[in-house]
């Protein structure tokens, strides 16, 4: 009985395209959010964190790529894995540069103090290991 439920259930939930999709909007937008406050506030914060650590100021403007570019590049389907690569390597930074001291850290409520870097650096690495699939708006498979 629990067979049939179970591959009823696999048959009509087997979309994963659809699944890839939906991975990718959520995804991107939700980092759009934190793109839209470096563009709204700046990166002088970040580049004054990479100069006292002894990195050229400028690397700061990565974030723009990282949280901007990336972002829509994964929702839209352009570069998918490339652009997925960014982010991952962006949030790595971000959470080295920011919260190194955090990796041991828990919150009040229990929770990894890092969970929220790790879902973003996951996420980045699973599209990037997925791709696109095939409802994206870039039609070149070469692009994709």
């Amino acid at each position: 009985m629990f067979s049939a439920i179970n591959n009823g259930f696999s048959r009509m939930v087997d979309h994963p395209d659809f699944g890839k999709l939906l991975l990718r909007l959520t995804f991107g937008i939700l980092l759009l959010f934190h793109g839209e406050a470096k563009v709204q506030h700046g990166v002088g914060w970040i580049a004054n964190m990479l100069v006292a650590k002894g990195f050229p100021g400028f690397i700061a403007y990565g974030a723009w790529i990282g949280e901007i570019v990336a972002p829509i590049m994964v929702i839209t389907g352009l570069l998918t894995r490339p652009a997925a690569f960014v982010i991952a390597i962006n949030l790595l930074v971000a959470t080295l540069l920011v919260k190194t001291g955090a990796f041991w850290s828990r919150t009040e409520v229990g929770a990894w103090a890092l969970e929220t870097e790790a879902l973003y650096f996951f996420g980045g690495v699973i599209i990037m290991l997925l791709g696109a699939g095939k409802y994206t708006l870039i039609r070149n498979p070469r692009l994709q």
